[in-house]
């Protein structure tokens, strides 16, 4: 038995998860995957769901299944069209994976979606979280599900004094959690342990008096002076701030778009050619992204609009916009010369979206000039 079980006895264990299961009987929210769960929303909702609040990650999984509403019609869909239906929530490698997973389910497997956690294992997208919450909803399978809201509610309800993004506490919390799993109602045990975690057992200020937990709850106990709250964690590499330059290189009525690679960040997405710095590193004043991509026809250079700040999770970007106005087409090699009316269709990060109706407006009357 692992150190941070010897507060706990069983007649203690079984109290607290009846009392989780009341609980939740009692006070999870109404949502649409739980009315009849059945694989393909349960599998959307936690795709969507990651890295993503309630609130927001409702919507789009309501657009998802309003277009695409069962798992043949998704796997028909171009892949454009999923990332553009994705666009707003980030990684997009989740929307890459979720349209092959689509893919194998709906031609490979004739339709059958996986019924085990290990099978769940095998598509493209899935982890072992995302595999144990739909195998445990969806076929009850005894397997514990371990989100964020499970690591902070094990780790607080053992008191767990590790850090839980390192093995020596993470370990903890997963061996704690398959011992806890209820196996005649694993899905529901699994969804109560997260619904707590969202509702309760917040990361900052939960609220001890409303948790069913909390007459068990080690971290509720009298604690040493100086003993932090958990979880505990080591800490996350520092966020790196860059320079980002759009280049918006326009003819007025056509525009050069990019495709950008299936794999970092924004993959699979369509953009203006851009351009990395670093913020203190000198380089030319907005050069031209390729050599070629710029003819001897420019008409005009321009900044266009105010530098603004873009955060993904890992990085910080001082974004740029950058007009080039120039006669006829580029000589390119890579990416699409189009209409400002294609490229509205295309995926685009949110950065770039975000200025979208603005930027093509001014560049539109570029034409008349």
């Amino acid at each position: 038995m692992l150190k941070s079980f010897e507060g706990m006895n069983k007649a203690s264990l079984a109290t607290g998860q009846r009392a989780l299961i009341a609980w939740y009987r009692e006070n999870q929210r109404s949502l649409p995957w739980r009315e009849a769960p059945n694989p393909y929303a349960v599998w959307l909702c936690e795709i969507i769901m990651q890295q993503t609040r309630i609130e927001q990650g409702l919507k789009y999984w309501n657009k998802f299944i309003n277009t695409w509403a069962d798992v043949h019609a998704l796997a028909k869909a171009p892949l454009d069209d999923v990332l553009r239906a994705w666009q707003g929530l980030g990684y997009y490698s989740r929307a890459r994976n979720l349209h092959r997973a689509a893919q194998t389910i709906a031609f490979e497997r004739d339709g059958q979606f996986p019924v085990t956690a290990v099978e769940w294992r095998e598509m493209p997208g899935v982890g072992a979280y995302t595999a144990a919450a739909i195998a445990s909803i969806c076929h009850n399978e005894s397997i514990a599900a371990v989100d964020g809201n499970v690591l902070r509610v094990v780790s607080r309800y053992l008191d767990i004094q590790e850090p839980i993004d390192r093995p020596i506490g993470r370990n903890q919390v997963d061996a704690f959690a398959s011992e806890w799993i209820r196996a005649e109602d694993a899905g529901t045990h699994n969804q109560a342990v997260m619904e707590l975690g969202a509702l309760v057992c917040k990361p900052k200020s939960p609220h001890c008096s409303d948790c069913p937990l909390e007459p068990t709850c080690l971290s509720a106990q009298p604690a040493a002076a100086g003993t932090p709250v958990p979880p505990i964690k080591q800490g996350k590499t520092k966020v790196k701030t860059l320079k980002m330059i759009f280049n918006v290189v326009t003819n007025g009525t056509h525009v050069w778009m990019r495709e950008r690679p299936a794999t970092g960040i924004w993959g699979g997405l369509w953009e203006f050619p851009s351009q990395e710095f670093q913020l203190n590193t000198a380089q030319p004043e907005y050069p031209p992204p390729e050599a070629s991509l710029i003819p001897d026809s420019v008409l005009g250079r321009r900044l266009w609009g105010e530098p603004f700040e873009h955060i993904l999770s890992h990085r910080r970007f001082r974004c740029q916009f950058v007009v080039w106005h120039i006669k006829g087409e580029p000589s390119v090699t890579q990416g699409k010369w189009m209409p400002w009316k294609e490229a509205e269709s295309k995926a685009r990060p949110r950065a770039i979206d975000r200025c979208w109706e603005r930027l093509e407006k001014s560049c539109l009357t570029l034409n008349n000039r």
